[in-house]
């Protein structure tokens, strides 16, 4: 009881400079509370979705195209409509109907604007049936009655100021078709962001389906009484074969197992953020809670002089690290909350609809993020509160502070210089790997090894590096330079901590800023050097180029060629009988022009031939296949064809790196019609000297079917540039928090060493210096810190981008580009973000009372 009424004491009294460790507990535990939150409560949104739509047995064809995904054909599989009423006569059968779903649409305004989503989400068309109302109300308007009336979702009609009666085109493999907006219908529970839009059943299968009398799937509800399982085998036995058969359930967890990846993605890499903010928060209480016990070294030897032992000093300092977890953890998984809440608006501001109402906090996130916050604070201050306990009675005749231990800072810097040395040989090692997949474990090693070292041996480096920060920054302040210089390096292990923090978020960010740039200019040599084509057009939502978009592009004026582009999915088998399911690019000729490919053996032009094909030499070289083989490829939905390998295509190439190519012609032999799959990509080549000319020409073709996007050369170099940009801005972002965290650390640092210092401060204001002096004094002692961090973080995150860059050279990317603006923008920075930490203890401190300072014990 002694114990905890010495810690609460002592937590109390020293409230203000547990705060900022606090904070760091914080934003912390935040980011873990409001990842679970916020994947959670996706989850509850896609789970009630997905309960709402689901009938008791859902039909559709065995090839249909799962996850959503829109098949390349652009066609959905279909069923026969006779089927329904074999549906309905099976056992168990209350209700069945069929349903027209399609997600290969595009849908625009009168103006040619595309109302589909921008998250990503699809755009789905449909005939309107009874089944919808499980999902949907008719909120104004009436349904479609005829082949002229569609009706739209609130969300479309709100975002793009749709009404009754404006008119929609909706673009489809079979054609454009005009309808004007009978009504609009409200989602019951929340649409996370797709368009939807219904026509009457007729109209939905001439115009989504080619056809009337198809149904891509029928839907069924049982007799009360009769279980899911049940109804399921009672259809089955109907039907046959040849169909796939499932429960409400297992509709739900397929639609469950498509969002977990995303959303796994997303929490995994959010959690990941979090554990770093974790570690530099480690930094941070360490060094609050070294520092309260240098400064209560007196009182901690007065308490053990009067009979506290060892451990209840120890136990004492735990306690104040239990009581600052609690505290800030509790106040995090608030801020998680919050935090979730403002993630979920800034989604439905990309397009991804999500209601606070379906806000879900599950008992687990509370209990999880509390023991991970006061489980991390309790071991980031076990080393203060060990050194606490080491206090002899006779430290109360001292004044405050520990002596240092000369043999443990040996032992520390030859144990760090040991890991540098061993992080650096595994981060050589990967360097020189011949397999990416090998070398990425000791790239992994390497990166964890030098790190570690880096942190144990920063203390030792804190001399050198500082007093060479000082020469360049500090003596042009003269004597108050000097002092802060002084400051620094007064207690290197400090030092070395704090600047520790601040060194993991930028060593990240380098890192990051090294691959990213490298990623870049890797692909625009490899572009420069391998693309021939002027001009590339694809679709921005994955559909594939409609054949009216098609015939439009081919008929531009100025071009010399139009090349499609279309992935098949087959099954190759070598000359050994070897399967794999390889799939292969059927093109047109021209595509030798448009992509420039070496070749090992034969050549390129020759594998456009009639039943004939190339391979890659990685393939040609595991199989044992040499040109003038035959392989069997069986063309998943048509035939199998014996073509006869014409050329060996050099995998050096890192643009269609593996890619095997055959005719256009040879595909729609051995393939029907219906599954033949649309180009996905298509390119152009222009007359010579009219590249301006045909790149407006094809942008005004395209101009009524926005879901292509035309680029140039220089427009798809700076898409992927810019692709590569908004990510890393995204991770810039989630680093953020540990650089805040960082921040805060050199604060805290600052503001205690201030109160440490109060009766120096006290005599130097004495002697003369003056307030402005002694706040200069502070902040720069706050930037060297800054700086110094800043260093061995850009170094480290240099040197571990330049062993990934190795890597990624392994995979056709092998340009090494050292983003040195980049570089150089965040060391400058972190001078600034030194000022800003050093304001508030600078002004602290000036405002000491100097009487007070020097009469302070």
């Amino acid at each position: 009881m002694t114990v905890l009424k010495t810690s609460l004491r002592n937590f109390f009294a020293h409230k203000g400079r547990m705060a900022l460790s606090a904070v760091a507990v914080l934003l912390s535990v935040a980011f873990v509370s409001g990842t679970l939150v916020f994947t959670d409560t996706m989850n509850t949104t896609f789970d009630k979705l997905f309960a709402s739509t689901a009938s008791d047995v859902t039909l559709s064809p065995k090839d249909a195209a799962v996850d959503d995904e829109t098949p390349q054909s652009g066609r959905p599989e279909t069923l026969p409509a006779s089927l329904v009423e074999q549906v309905r006569r099976a056992e168990g059968v209350k209700a069945a109907q069929g349903s027209v779903i399609s997600l290969s649409v595009t849908v625009v305004d009168s103006d040619d604007e595309n109302v589909g989503p921008t998250s990503g989400a699809p755009t789905i068309a449909a005939n309107w049936s009874a089944n919808e109302l499980r999902s949907v109300d008719i909120a104004s308007g009436h349904e479609p009655r005829g082949p002229t009336e569609v009706m739209v979702d609130a969300g479309t009609a709100e975002k793009h100021g749709l009404k009754i009666g404006d008119e929609l085109r909706t673009i489809a493999v079979t054609g454009d078709f005009k309808a004007k907006i009978s009504g609009i219908v409200e989602f019951k529970v929340t649409n996370p962001g797709a368009t939807v839009v219904y026509f009457d059943t007729a109209t939905a299968q001439r115009e989504l389906l080619g056809k009337e009398g198809l149904f891509t799937q029928i839907t069924a509800d049982a007799v009360p009484g009769v279980s899911d399982e049940k109804l399921k085998g009672g259809i089955a036995a109907a039907v046959g074969t040849g169909y796939t058969l499932q429960t409400a359930a297992e509709v739900a967890d397929a639609g469950r197992e498509d969002v977990a990846g995303f959303l796994d993605v997303m929490k995994y890499a959010m959690l990941g953020f979090a554990g770093i903010a974790f570690l530099v928060g480690i930094f941070l209480i360490v060094n609050t809670f070294s520092m309260l016990v240098a400064q209560r070294t007196r009182e901690i030897g007065l308490m053990r002089a009067i009979g506290s032992s060892r451990k209840q000093v120890n136990r004492s300092v735990l306690v104040e690290a239990v009581l600052l977890g609690v505290v800030g953890s509790i106040a995090g998984v608030a801020a998680g909350v919050g935090l979730a809440v403002g993630l979920m608006e800034l989604m439905s501001s990309m397009g991804m609809e999500l209601s606070t109402e379906d806000l879900t906090v599950k008992w687990t996130t509370p209990a999880v993020s509390l023991l991970l916050g006061v489980v991390v604070t309790v071991l980031a201050a076990h080393i203060p509160a060990r050194r606490a306990g080491k206090v002899s009675p006779m430290a109360a005749l001292r004044d405050a502070g520990t002596p240092a231990d000369g043999r443990a800072g040996l032992i520390r810097g030859g144990l760090g210089l040991l890991l540098t040395l061993g992080g650096g040989a595994a981060l050589w090692t990967a360097t020189q790997a011949e397999k990416a997949s090998a070398g990425s474990l000791w790239l992994g090693l390497g990166i964890l090894l030098s790190l570690i070292g880096f942190i144990v041996v920063g203390p030792l480096l804190a001399g050198g590096v500082v007093k060479a920060l000082g020469v360049v920054v500090l003596r042009v302040f003269g004597p108050v330079g000097r002092m802060a210089e002084r400051n620094a390096l007064r207690n290197p292990r400090r030092t070395g901590a704090t600047g520790a923090a601040l060194m993991i978020g930028l060593a990240l960010v380098a890192c990051l800023s090294v691959v990213g740039s490298s990623m870049v200019a890797s692909a625009t040599e490899e572009l420069d050097r391998s693309v021939g084509a002027d001009f590339i057009v694809q679709s921005t939502n994955g559909q594939p180029i409609m054949p009216q978009a098609q015939a439009a592009l081919e008929k531009t004026p100025g071009l010399t060629h139009v090349t499609e582009y279309r992935w098949v999915e087959a099954k190759i088998t070598d000359p050994a009988g070897k399967a794999v399911d390889k799939g292969l690019v059927a093109a047109e000729p021209s595509y030798a022009q448009d992509l420039r490919r070496d070749t090992t053996a034969g050549e390129l032009t020759a594998a456009y031939g009639a039943n004939a094909m190339s391979v890659g030499s990685d393939y040609a070289t595991e199989h044992g296949v040499k040109v003038g083989d035959v392989l069997t490829v069986a063309f998943k939905g048509g035939d199998s064809a014996k073509l006869k390998v014409a050329a060996i295509t050099s995998d050096e190439n890192n643009v269609d790196k593996g890619v095997m190519y055959t005719n256009i012609t040879t595909m729609e032999r051995y393939l029907p019609a219906a599954k033949q799959p649309r180009s996905m990509i298509m390119f152009a080549t222009a007359v010579d000297g009219k590249e301006t000319e045909a790149y407006a020409a094809l942008k005004d073709s395209l101009a009524a079917y926005p879901q292509y996007k035309v680029q140039n050369q220089a427009d798809y170099k700076q898409d992927l540039k810019d692709q590569v940009g908004q990510l890393l801005n995204i991770v810039y972002g989630l680093l953020a928090l540990a650089i805040i965290v960082a921040v805060l650390g050199v604060v805290n640092t600052l503001a205690l060493s201030v109160v440490e210092r109060t009766r120096e401060i006290g005599l130097m204001r004495a002697i003369g210096l003056s307030r402005r002096q002694l706040r200069r004094m502070i902040r720069l002692e706050s930037v060297v810190i800054a700086l110094f961090g800043a260093l061995l973080g850009l170094a480290l995150g240099m040197g571990w981008g330049t062993a990934a860059q190795k890597l990624l050279a392994l995979e056709g990317l092998g340009v090494l580009e050292i983003p040195w603006p980049t570089i150089l923008t965040v060391f400058v920075g972190s001078a600034f973000v030194g000022l800003f930490a050093a304001l508030v203890p600078a002004f602290r401190a000036g405002r000491m009372n100097v009487l007070n300072a020097i009469a302070s014990e």
